[in-house]
């Protein structure tokens, strides 16, 4: 774990260094707000300039595997391409932020957290649900699920709940929200 927090750590840092916007999700984020998981990779949106990209690029040189192209070209496409730590294996995937308008609205409710000493950046905890279910949605997956079990388990007190239903019916997750929503209210004695 430790190599694992010393990789995240010095990726985060070369990125705010290239003064690139930013947020950790995936199962980092979840794991912050909810259940802790263990997790071999780091999610990472990415907002960069070309010329920011073009930094980032050349400060991974020598520590990491990474294919410039393969960068240059997923940041043509909003897609994402993969870091990896040449002496633990640690990996990165830097996702490229999408123009699309949940994706705008997540990235600009990031907040900053603390996750295993490290200052960051990181998605709300109704966007690490939202962009959960909607994983699940497109991939079936049940540990997705859990991870929105557990964050919503954790946060309920906390979370905005407006938010979470009007993003939840434009991306065709209410079905999804409502179940572990309900299992939650299991669990706490409400019905």
């Amino acid at each position: 774990m430790k190599r694992q927090t010393e990789f995240l750590e010095k990726l985060i840092g070369l990125i705010e260094a290239a003064g690139i916007p930013y947020a950790v999700c995936g199962s980092l984020s979840s794991s912050l707000y909810g259940q802790p998981r263990a997790t071999n990779d780091a999610d990472i949106i990415i907002s960069p300039t070309e010329n920011q990209l073009a930094a980032l690029l050349k400060s991974l040189e020598g520590g990491c595997y990474l294919n410039p192209e393969t960068a240059v070209e997923a940041m043509k496409i909003r897609s994402m391409f993969n870091v990896i730590d040449k002496e633990f294996g640690w990996k990165a995937d830097l996702i490229f932020q999408q123009d699309k308008p949940y994706q705008l609205s997540k990235f600009n409710r990031r907040m900053r957290a603390k996750l295993w000493g490290i200052d960051l950046w990181m998605l709300s905890p109704e966007d690490v649900i939202l962009s959960k279910l909607d994983w699940a949605k497109d991939s079936g997956s049940e540990m997705q699920l859990r991870d929105v079990f557990g964050v919503m388990k954790l946060q309920w007190d906390k979370l905005d709940w407006d938010y979470l239903r009007h993003w939840a019916k434009i991306l065709g997750v209410e079905k999804n929200l409502e179940i572990v929503t309900g299992e939650v209210r299991k669990l706490r004695g409400e019905q």
